[in-house]
């Protein structure tokens, strides 16, 4: 399997945005994009879902059950909303379906649920799915106060796995970054060893003017 897992350093940190903007600079780059998220939550509150926008970002003409196969209204972790659903997520069902997108793609971008020590169930992690893919990850984090730490922890988390990690992606970065938003930046590259990249807020509505970003793939 050849693509990349995008995981957070926790919920609402950019994640989907990230991986969106990734398969969109792959596909116009030419490439045949497969897009995978294992779980969606918070399908009961309004607005496009994760899935939707990366299908969207992907051009792909994937299933909802190819591009997240398991879905849940309530936002909350995807253990729990399964649970609330009457429902078990499978940690082998996820690996199948990843895999058979991905065999119908040059690449797959895999965004993760919420951070790496989510539990997908029970003794399996959205960190457990990262590491069964095999697929390097890339961190995204927010660039204000407090994110050294949460990436950090993260960029731990991972090694720790033995996953490799590809860099940080901080976004939205500001067009006039301040005197924090600059020192994180430079402290989680110094202190990661790590490429710390900025992706600014992006219009969700025109894809076209997206930045390309297929830099963050670089292994140096």
């Amino acid at each position: 399997m050849r693509g990349v897992f995008v995981t957070g350093t926790g919920t609402e940190v950019g994640k989907t945005v990230v991986a969106a903007a990734l398969a969109r600079s792959l596909v116009a780059a030419g490439e045949r994009v497969a897009v995978f998220k294992p779980a969606v939550t918070g399908l009961d509150e309004s607005g496009e879902s994760d899935h939707e926008l990366l299908r969207r970002s992907s051009r792909s003409e994937q299933g909802d059950d190819e591009v997240a196969p398991y879905r849940f209204g309530p936002p909350a972790s995807p253990h729990l909303a399964a649970q609330l659903a009457g429902e078990m997520i499978d940690p082998e069902r996820l690996l199948a379906v990843a895999r058979r997108v991905a065999a119908d793609a040059d690449l797959v971008v895999c965004e993760g649920v919420g951070g790496l020590l989510v539990p997908l169930a029970f003794g399996y992690l959205i960190r457990d799915l990262a590491t069964d893919l095999g697929l390097p990850v890339l961190i995204a984090a927010r660039p204000s106060l407090g994110t050294i730490n949460h990436t950090l922890l993260t960029l731990e988390a991972a090694r720790a796995a033995g996953l490799e990690v590809l860099g940080v992606v901080l976004t939205p970065w500001p067009d006039t970054p301040g005197e924090v938003e600059r020192s994180n930046r430079e402290t989680i590259a110094a202190l990661g060893g790590v490429p710390v990249h900025g992706l600014p807020h992006v219009d969700l509505g025109d894809p076209d003017r997206w930045p390309e970003v297929r830099g963050w793939l670089s292994r140096g």
